[in-house]
């Protein structure tokens, strides 16, 4: 299986895309250091609109099997509206992840400066496994439908990507590493890591939720070090 990452849904519309969708057949992110203009609120609005409407379609009858021109119907737009909104269609479960990687670096770079570069990764980690343990039940559907769902595994895939490049040079600072061009310790570290990471929310998933994911998480970055 390739590896991925789930942590949440759309923006500040996780817990009421996940339920709202229930109910008819996410967790909040940090606030940004100045207030969101009108413009910026309204386009956050109908972003959670159309993720609702998309969720509920998705958990009626599976991801692949709805499409682009469904969604729209639904949320009342055209097909071109949509994607003024969201790229892909995978982008409305995956598109905050973005979002979220600039949260784990920040979360990264506030650790203390002496600390192993291993142990600032995995306490960087922790608002991803607060988020899963907030909604345990909407993170599972999700790691379910990620797990189902190739073209969803792929695209998560390509962000997975962005954090690496994101991480490895705060991780490069923290070794001293002049330039991560020329030394792979960094970008090893942060490969190691986030596999780490996926290979838990994998057994979490695979447990239906029965497992403790913050201890699958410490297992797993454990046996890189023992």
């Amino acid at each position: 299986m390739e590896p991925y990452i789930i942590y949440g849904t759309e923006y500040q519309t996780r817990e009421l895309v996940y339920h709202g969708a229930m109910a008819n057949t996410s967790h909040p992110s940090a606030a940004p250091a100045a207030p969101p203009t009108l413009r910026n609120r309204a386009t956050r609005a109908v972003r959670a609109e159309i993720a609702l409407v998309a969720m509920r379609l998705f958990l009626e009858q599976g991801f692949d099997k709805t499409t682009v021109d469904q969604i729209a119907a639904e949320a009342g737009l055209s097909r071109t509206s949509f994607f003024r909104y969201f790229a892909t269609k995978e982008d409305v479960i995956l598109g905050h992840l973005e979002e979220l990687g600039q949260k784990v670096l920040e979360a990264l770079a506030a650790r203390p400066a002496q600390e192993p570069v291993w142990h600032s990764l995995r306490r960087a980690f922790d608002l991803i496994i607060e988020e899963s343990t907030t909604l345990p039940e909407q993170d599972l559907t999700m790691a379910r439908m990620l797990h189902d769902t190739p073209s969803l595994r792929s695209r998560q895939l390509g962000k997975q990507m962005g954090w690496l490049d994101l991480l490895v040079p705060e991780v490069a600072r923290r070794l001293g590493v002049a330039s991560e061009a020329c030394d792979a310790r960094p970008r090893a570290l942060v490969a190691a890591a986030l596999g780490c990471l996926n290979a838990a929310v994998d057994v979490w998933t695979a447990s239906g939720g029965t497992a403790s994911l913050p201890d699958l998480l410490d297992q797993a970055m454990n046996a890189l070090v023992g």
